[in-house]
């Protein structure tokens, strides 16, 4: 039965939910007939630029609930960096099925919320990285009301990207050594369409601290932004336009020898993967982030050697760490491992992909890191994280500030009528994480 669906949405004044005290930020209406499900969103860590979207400058030990939000019972995911989608899961798919999407990503200190092609942004607003016209900060979630029918967002350290779904890409915030990809280093204060350098559209952006990447249709890989000293732009020698160490104008990386699907940035290099799940990297490598056995880094794209016959169906970079996971639920990490992020039984380095051995038992559905912490959720819905908890990131309070394996993290007993916390998509920042969470009883979501 074809549904028909009225939304509504309460932007920046959010009302109180019927089935709890957690303010309703977005309600799908559907036909008397069809079920919906109630999501929450968590944030926890440190706050002080408004990142976790409470209202307040605050620091929170574990996770707290920020909003809820009734969707349709077929809702799903929306697309994710570093992760390999299935056929169905396009935007033309999307829209013939009329279904409803919903989205999370942190960026160093600011946060951003997508449900069905509208934003919401919070958190510090320097370098104009909400994208509201200015430069001030927002302590709960706010919608943006200059951009529209996204699919997919991706926050660096100073700017933010998104994906439209007509497979146009917009960048805004602070625009030093050519992370917006706009022919300029200064700052947006408002989303900007990228000038299209490729053919067709684009189907998966990723971002870090100052570099960008981009997923055509057609598997061809476009880079742009910071490249000074260690190749993660993958374009090597005679790149074009250049300043300051950066690259303001997507640039096809032709040393790819293979179509990619997948794209992931690390703080100084870049991971990308095949459809059939072979995994390609490039840029620093002083501790070991290629997963090579070696220091070697350098601007040219290489296959992962002994990844060759392991299928890899999501890739999540941190500052100089990576993590993957396998078609058989299970996680591989390597690179520096200090603060514990590598989630093994020692603080060493990692030379090449180790698989985590506390998560061994588990099949784990999704991953993600930044910076120095990491996390992997599994299909029973159950969250892990590890790595530094300086900032109480970890979501898991008393721990040591350096976490070396993966710990799990709980949520506050509710007495609200609703479900248990399913965890659906985790997201992290320089100092805070966030997470969806599933609490109608008994579901859960079509597809990841």
């Amino acid at each position: 039965m074809t549904l028909h669906l009225r939304h509504t949405f309460l932007a920046r004044c959010m009302s109180s939910s019927t089935s709890s005290k957690v303010p309703l930020l977005w309600q799908t209406k559907i036909d008397s007939d069809t079920s919906n499900s109630t999501l929450q969103l968590l944030s926890w860590g440190r706050g002080s630029s408004g990142q976790l979207g409470g209202g307040i400058e605050e620091i929170r030990a574990y996770p707290t609930p920020v909003a809820s939000f009734h969707l349709p019972s077929n809702y799903r995911l929306s697309p994710t960096s570093g992760l390999l989608r299935e056929p169905s899961a396009d935007s033309s798919a999307f829209e013939k099925l009329s279904l409803s999407e919903i989205g999370i990503s942190c960026g160093f200190f600011h946060s951003c919320l997508l449900i069905n092609g509208n934003i919401w942004m919070w958190g510090k607003g320097d370098g104009g990285r909400l994208g509201f016209g200015h430069e001030n900060p927002a302590f709960s979630p706010t919608l943006n009301p200059n951009l529209d029918s996204v699919r997919s967002t991706a926050l660096g350290g100073l700017h933010s990207v998104a994906l439209t779904s007509l497979g146009d890409v917009y960048t805004w915030g602070y625009g030093g050594f050519g992370a917006l990809g706009h022919s300029i280093y200064t700052r947006e204060l408002l989303p900007r369409m990228v000038n299209k350098a490729w053919s067709g559209k684009i189907c998966q952006i990723a971002t870090s601290g100052a570099h960008t990447a981009a997923v055509s249709e057609f598997g061809d890989l476009y880079t742009w932004g910071r490249d000074e000293g260690d190749g993660r732009l993958g374009l090597g020698p005679g790149r074009g336009p250049n300043e300051g160490g950066g690259l303001s104008i997507p640039s096809k990386v032709k040393e790819l020898s293979v179509p990619v699907a997948a794209v992931s940035c690390g703080g100084f290099f870049t991971t990308a993967l095949t459809k059939e799940g072979q995994l390609w990297n490039w840029g620093a490598n002083s501790n070991y982030e290629l997963g090579r056995g070696n220091k070697v880094g350098g601007w040219k794209p290489q296959a992962v050697p002994s990844l060759q016959d392991t299928r890899i169906i999501q890739i999540a970079c941190g500052g100089y760490h990576s993590l993957a996971l396998t078609d058989e639920g299970k996680v591989l990490s390597w690179g520096h491992g200090g603060h514990g992020q590598l989630g093994h039984s020692s603080i060493e380095n990692q030379k090449v992909p180790l698989l985590i051995e506390a998560l061994a038992e588990e099949n784990v559905v999704y991953v993600a890191c930044e910076g120095s912490t990491s996390a992997a959720i599994t299909d029973k819905g159950k969250l892990y994280m590890w790595g530094n908890s300086r900032d109480c990131q970890l979501g898991v309070p008393g721990l040591l500030e350096v976490q070396h394996l993966p710990v799990e993290v709980k949520f506050p007993v509710e007495y609200d009528g609703l479900g248990p916390h399913h965890v659906l998509s985790v997201a992290i920042g320089a100092s805070h994480a966030m997470c969806l969470v599933l609490r109608s009883p008994s579901q859960t979501t079509e597809e990841r």
